[in-house]
C-alpha cells in the first residue's frame, strides 16, 4: 500500500539502505493503463503454484497518463472492423507498422471498454432521437456490450465522464491481483539478465521514494509497462510553466531504457510525437475539432488547411498527404509551414466565438508507442499461420509468445510495443491483459528456472544507491549543496540534456529540423552525460528518484536520435526534419528501423527490418 506523503521536505538518504530481496515467477513493472491490464487478467491463469508481483513508482489510483482523467476513450472499435483500424493506424504513421500487432490488438480492445464501463466508467450514449445523453443519463440507454449506441466524436471515440477513469480502472485490478502481491512508490531502476542462461531476464532492481529500501526483485518473466518519455526536450513552458507538459512529467522513458539496456531490440524509435495543443495550456483540440467541428484559422483569418496551397504542399507526401484522412504529422506540416512563412498564428475558430479564439500550437517532442507514436520495442505477434516467420520471436525452448521482446521472458505493452500506436487507454489496458496470458504461459513452460543474478546483493545496492554515496562522500567540502567539484546534481542535468536535445536534436528552437551534423553534435554531447552521469548526487529519495530519471531520459533520447541519424529521409514532416534528407525516399526506407544494444560490449547497432503488408 502507499504510505502517505510526507507533510514537509523530503526524506533524507542515508548511506545503507535496508534490503529487501523477492522471488516471483512474474513481475510487472509499473502502474498505468497497461499494467493494470496485467494485473487484472493475470490471476484468471495464474496456475496454483504461480506468483506475481506488480511495482508501480507511484500510486496505483493515480500512475500513468491517464492520472488526471479523460474526456473520451480513443480507441473501441465498435461497429468498425478490425481491418478498417489497420488501415488508420498505417495511414497516420506514414505506412509503417506491424499490421499483425494493431490487428491483434483490434480484436480484443473493445471487451476492456466494456469491462471499464461495467465497473462503472460513465460512458455517453445517444437515446432513441439521436440525442446526446452523458454521464448517469446515458445509463438508461443500456450498456455497450448489450447495444449501447455511445456518442462518437469520430470514427474511433466515444465520449466518457472521465475524471475517475483511472481510480475505476486501478481499483479492478488491485482486486483482482490483491494488494499483497503490489509494491507501491518504488521505483525499478536497472533490469538484469541470468548470470549463466543467455538473453533471458531474471530479475529487476530499484528503490522506495519513501523510505530507505532497495527491492532487488528475481523472476522468471517480466513486464515492463511503464509509459513513454516526457522532458527530454526543453518544455515550450519554462520559468514558473515549466512543469506543465501535455504528457505526464513523471515518465521519463523507463521502459525504452531498462528493455534497451538488457539488449532487447527496439523499432522505430526515430517516430515521436509532437501534438498541436492549446497554446501554453497544454489542453487537447481532439474534441473541438471532431465534436464541434472548429477550424483552424491563420493570422490571417484563413482556413489554410483546405487551400490550394496546402493540397499541393500535400501532395508531396501522397498517398498519405491525399488521403481521406490526413495524417497527424502532416497537419502539424501545414502549421509549420503557415508560420514560417509568416502567417501564423494558428488560431482555433469557434472556441468562444462571442470572447476570442485560442492559439494552437504544436508542442516539445514526446516518445510513446500508444498515442500517434509508434516507438518502442520489436516484439513477437501472436502465433497464427498468417503472421509471417520475420514477425515472431522464438524463445530458447522454440515457442513464440505474443509481446515478448527480443530477450526470453521480457514482455511489454501499451507504450513499450513498437510500430503499432493508436491504443490509447482502452487498447494499452487491452494489451496488458493479452500479455498477462502469454506471461503466466511463459512462466509455466519454464517451470524449473531458479534464476540468478550475476552481481551480488552488494554491488546491486551500490549501483542503486550510488548517487547518495556520492552525495555523502563530498557535500561537505563545500557549504553551497548544489556546487561541488565532485559532484553534480540532476537538476543540473535535466537543463543540460533539454538544451542539447533543443538545439541539436530537433526541438522547437529549429522548427524541429536538424541535420547530420547536428546529430554528431549532440551525439557526442549525451556521451558526455553518460560518464557525468556517474557523478550524480542524491542527498534526499526524492533527488534519488530525479538522478535515475534523468539517467533514463539520456539513454532514451540517444536511441531516439541514433534512429533519425541512420535514417537517410524525413519519414514524419511535422514531427521533425531531416535537413540533409528532407522528403520521403520509399524506394530506400520504406522499411523499419531497429536498434539493439549490447550489454555486454556496450556498442549500439542500428539496422534496417522488412515491413510486410498484411492487411489490403
Amino acid at each position: 500500500m502507499a504510505l502517505p506523503n510526507k507533510p514537509k521536505g523530503e526524506l533524507k538518504a542515508v548511506k545503507d539502505p535496508e534490503v529487501v530481496e523477492k522471488e516471483v515467477d512474474i513481475l510487472i513493472v509499473g502502474g498505468g493503463m497497461a499494467a493494470c491490464g496485467t494485473a487484472f487478467e493475470i490471476k484468471k491463469w495464474l496456475q496454483p503454484d504461480q506468483t506475481v508481483l506488480l511495482v508501480d513508482k507511484a500510486a496505483l489510483e493515480r500512475s500513468g497518463a491517464v492520472a488526471q482523467g479523460l474526456s473520451a476513450i480513443n480507441t473501441y472499435i465498435g461497429e468498425n472492423s478490425p481491418d478498417d483500424y489497420v488501415r488508420m493506424v498505417r495511414n497516420d504513421l506514414m505506412g509503417l507498422v506491424r499490421e499483425d500487432l494493431i490487428f491483434d490488438l483490434g480484436c480484443h480492445v473493445d471487451d476492456s471498454v466494456w469491462l471499464f464501463e461495467e465497473w462503472g466508467l460513465p460512458i455517453w450514449k445517444k437515446d432513441e432521437a439521436g440525442k446526446n445523453l452523458d454521464g448517469k443519463k446515458g445509463q438508461k440507454m443500456g450498456t455497450l456490450k448489450a447495444g449501447g449506441k455511445p456518442v462518437r466524436t469520430g470514427k474511433w471515440q466515444i465520449m466518457i465522464n472521465g475524471e475517475s477513469y483511472k481510480r475505476i480502472v486501478a481499483e479492478a485490478a488491485k482486486k483482482a491481483i490483491g494488494d499483497t502481491n503490489i509494491l507501491e512508490r518504488v521505483f525499478i531502476v536497472e533490469l538484469f539478465l541470468d548470470k549463466s542462461k543467455p538473453n533471458q531476464i531474471a530479475g529487476a532492481a530499484g528503490f522506495s521514494v519513501r523510505e530507505n529500501k532497495v527491492y532487488i526483485i528475481k523472476c522468471k518473466t517480466c513486464m515492463i509497462a511503464c509509459g513513454g518519455a516526457v522532458n527530454i526536450y526543453q518544455p515550450r513552458s519554462v520559468g514558473e510553466g515549466k512543469g506543465r507538459a501535455w504528457y505526464p512529467v513523471w515518465n521519463s522513458g523507463s521502459t525504452y531504457y531498462l528493455g534497451a539496456k538488457v539488449g532487447a531490440e527496439l523499432s522505430m524509435m526515430e517516430n515521436r510525437f509532437t501534438p498541436a495543443r492549446f497554446k501554453d495550456g497544454y489542453g487537447p483540440v481532439g474534441a473541438w475539432f471532431l465534436l464541434f467541428k472548429a477550424k483552424t484559422l491563420n493570422g490571417l483569418g484563413e482556413n489554410f488547411a483546405g487551400s490550394e496551397a496546402a493540397k499541393k504542399e500535400l501532395q508531396k507526401y501522397a498517398p498519405y498527404g491525399t488521403a481521406a484522412v490526413t495524417p497527424t504529422c502532416l497537419r502539424n506540416h501545414l502549421m509549420l509551414f503557415e508560420m514560417k512563412e509568416g502567417r501564423g498564428p494558428i488560431m482555433m475558430e469557434n472556441t468562444e466565438p462571442e470572447k476570442k479564439n485560442s492559439e494552437v500550437m504544436p508542442t516539445e517532442p514526446y516518445l510513446l508507442g500508444s498515442h500517434s507514436g509508434c516507438c518502442g520495442f520489436w516484439v513477437s505477434g501472436p502465433d497464427l499461420d498468417w503472421i509471417p516467420a520475420s514477425y515472431k520471436i522464438k524463445a530458447a525452448n522454440g515457442k513464440v509468445y505474443n509481446r515478448m521482446t527480443t530477450v526470453d521472458g521480457l514482455f511489454t505493452s501499451g507504450d513499450g510495443v513498437g510500430c503499432s500506436g493508436h491504443k490509447f487507454s482502452s487498447g494499452s489496458h487491452a494489451e496488458g491483459r493479452m500479455a498477462a496470458k502469454q506471461m503466466v504461459r511463459y512462466a509455466k513452460d519454464n517451470a524449473s528456472f531458479k534464476p540468478e543474478l550475476a552481481m551480488t546483493k552488494d554491488q546491486i545496492v551500490d549501483l542503486v544507491y550510488k548517487p547518495v554515496r556520492t552525495y555523502l562522500q563530498f557535500a561537505a567540502y563545500t557549504t553551497a549543496d548544489d556546487i561541488n567539484p565532485n559532484y553534480m546534481k540532476p537538476n543540473g542535468m535535466m537543463y543540460r540534456m533539454m538544451k542539447a536535445t533543443h538545439e541539436y536534436g530537433a526541438g522547437t528552437a529549429t522548427y524541429y529540423q536538424t541535420s547530420s551534423k547536428n546529430l554528431e553534435v549532440v551525439m557526442e554531447m549525451l556521451a558526455w552525460m553518460r560518464e557525468d552521469c556517474e557523478k550524480l548526487a542524491a542527498g534526499d529519495l526524492h533527488e534519488l528518484m530525479r538522478c535515475w530519471e534523468i539517467i533514463h531520459r539520456i539513454w532514451t533520447v540517444e536511441s531516439h536520435l541514433r534512429h533519425i541519424q541512420f535514417r537517410k529521409e524525413t519519414r514524419y514532416p511535422g514531427f521533425y526534419y531531416q535537413a540533409d534528407h528532407p522528403g520521403q525516399d520509399d524506394a530506400n526506407w520504406f522499411c523499419f528501423v531497429n536498434s539493439k544494444y549490447d550489454p555486454k560490449a556496450a556498442k549500439w547497432d542500428v539496422f534496417k527490418k522488412d515491413y510486410i503488408k498484411l492487411i489490403p
